[in-house]
């Protein structure tokens, strides 16, 4: 029989607002304290499994494997590999699914997986240049070749609210609930502070729907995503710990029932969400009623309108202690960020039992990862 994967010792850095609190913190500095708190977790624990492999997203970092290079400033050893996964801003989430995967498989027994990205340190890239002409930075890569929509994310935002009907109003009234919920909630238990930086540096108290109201339009005059209702752009990290549930007995864990990942229109990169949910669902035999919780990455309040109007969600479900509307989206690491959100929430006592991680991802495709409270 294949051996069940669980997820333990779910830890993450603060959410720093780029240019801030963690700029001078590459992705090594931002990932390696967490890898050595969720080690030291698992030890204190009685598993004294040897680590098989570091598997981190990451996005936009400088190359040379980031998650390898993280490892080794950790302190474990010469022996212990990393690779380093680009799923875009479903990094973190696919590094944990493919770790999974390889538990699952009884090729690995132990494997920290997770995501972590610096904005602030990521270097700038430029196109080769053309004879004679100068080199042209470029901000990100394309997501779809020539011949496909390949919107940037906030215009895709805008496109997506007009074409589904989303209102500024009924979109910074989502914003608004998510700023008070994370304003209101205690994440210390899962962060690992960098520093001096103990808390979530975007996530700021008495955010209304009345203020967001005031706010402009972000990405065009005649759109509807603000400064408010999307996400900050961000730097940090979020790692687990994913290992059998026999070598992970009497720890509070969350065991993996699937995952998924699939393809979606380019034009409207957040509707990515809902095929890869759909499938998830298909193959597990769970139903949208069975959810307890589901985190969305909350890149921009229409990803997450958009997704819900799609399969019925009910709302109060989402992200109840806020999600990276108020907090922050790190790129390569949001997705692992969600796993460590669902941990906290479920391994309460009162802890919904099932539950949904799920990201959006530029140049249309969406993941999306199931998981069930171990009694």
């Amino acid at each position: 029989m294949s051996p069940v994967p669980v997820l333990v010792a779910p830890r993450r850095t603060p959410i720093g607002n780029a240019g801030h609190g963690l700029a001078d913190r590459t992705v090594a500095d931002l990932a390696a304290p967490v890898l050595r708190e969720v080690v030291s977790s698992l030890r204190a624990a009685g598993v004294g499994a040897e680590v098989d492999d570091v598997v981190l997203g990451n996005c936009l970092g400088p190359g040379g494997d980031p998650a390898r290079i993280a490892a080794l400033q950790a302190g474990f050893g010469e022996h212990v590999p990393g690779v380093t996964v680009d799923r875009q801003c479903g990094s973190g989430l696919d590094a944990v699914m493919q770790a999974a995967l390889r538990v699952r498989s009884g090729a690995d027994e132990l494997i920290l997986a997770g995501g972590v990205e610096s904005a602030s340190t990521a270097p700038w890239r430029f196109w080769p240049p053309a004879a004679g002409a100068e080199p042209v930075r470029y901000t990100r890569a394309p997501f779809a070749p020539p011949g496909f929509s390949d919107p940037d994310m906030g215009a895709a935002a805008d496109d997506l609210a007009r074409v589904r009907g989303i209102s500024r109003e009924r979109q910074d009234a989502y914003a608004a609930r998510s700023h008070t919920l994370a304003a209101a909630a205690d994440f210390s238990a899962e962060i690992v502070p960098i520093g001096a930086v103990q808390r979530d540096e975007r996530i700021r108290a008495g955010m209304t729907q009345a203020r967001l109201a005031r706010l402009r339009p972000s990405f065009g005059a005649e759109g509807t995503a603000t400064a408010g209702n999307s996400c900050g752009i961000s730097d940090g990290a979020a790692i687990l710990a994913v290992t059998s549930e026999s070598l992970a007995a009497g720890l509070p864990a969350l065991r993996i029932l699937g995952s998924a990942v699939a393809g979606s229109d380019p034009a409207y990169p957040g509707l990515g969400p809902v095929p890869a949910i759909r499938k998830l669902l298909k193959r597990t035999g769970f139903e949208v009623a069975d959810l307890g919780i589901v985190e969305i990455t909350e890149a921009f309040a229409t990803v997450v309108l958009a997704v819900s109007d799609e399969l019925g969600l009910d709302e109060s479900i989402i992200c109840p202690q806020g999600g990276a509307i108020a907090m922050g989206h790190p790129w390569g690491a949001s997705g692992a960020i969600l796993l460590v959100r669902l941990a906290s929430q479920m391994l309460r006592a009162d802890g919904p039992g099932l539950g949904l991680a799920a990201c959006a991802i530029g140049g249309g495709q969406g993941i999306a990862m199931l998981v069930e409270r171990v009694s």
